[in-house]
């Protein structure tokens, strides 16, 4: 094993591969990929002409999600460090002294949970209540899991872009 590496799959994998090597530390999964210049706009004349190259994975965005839950991994949209300049070193320290759970969970949690508020239909929110709580009392920092807490509750509130 590698330490302190990331491992990112695309959507040029089938699904079932793509599902299988979730299991082997996947990092970063991309979902819902379009592969045409252009083609996140709403002309799917040109997604289809100018396809750079075959996607495989075709599932939505919420099923890579629902499988990704199903299978008992956290689906996280977090990009709190780098917006808050933890990256480089800062981050590698951060990472090598494990410190940086203290980040990641509860982000990763308030990022879904948004995502799910956002996008997610009643089943799916029904279906991730469980985890998510199931995720927020594995925070050992009571400190940190009652933050998690507000910032869940300001969520449902309505408030949005929140994490440490």
């Amino acid at each position: 094993a590698v330490p302190y590496t990331g491992l990112i799959l695309s959507t040029r994998e089938s699904p079932e591969l793509r599902d299988r090597l979730l299991d082997l530390g996947i990092s970063q999964m991309s979902a819902a990929s379009v592969t045409s210049p252009g083609g996140y706009k709403k002309n799917e004349d040109s997604k289809v002409s100018s396809q750079q190259f075959p996607t495989y994975d075709n599932r939505s965005l919420l099923e890579i999600v629902r499988t990704i839950g199903k299978k008992g991994y956290l689906p996280s949209f977090c990009t709190a460090c780098y917006r808050l300049g933890r990256t480089g070193e800062r981050f590698m320290e951060l990472a090598k002294d494990g410190h940086i759970q203290d980040f990641c969970q509860p982000n990763a949690l308030l990022t879904l949970a948004e995502y799910l508020a956002d996008h997610g239909d009643e089943a799916t929110r029904q279906e991730f209540a469980p985890l998510i709580d199931n995720w927020l009392a594995q925070i050992s920092d009571p400190r940190i899991r009652h933050r998690t807490e507000e910032l869940l509750r300001a969520l449902d509130a309505g408030q949005r872009d929140v994490y440490l």
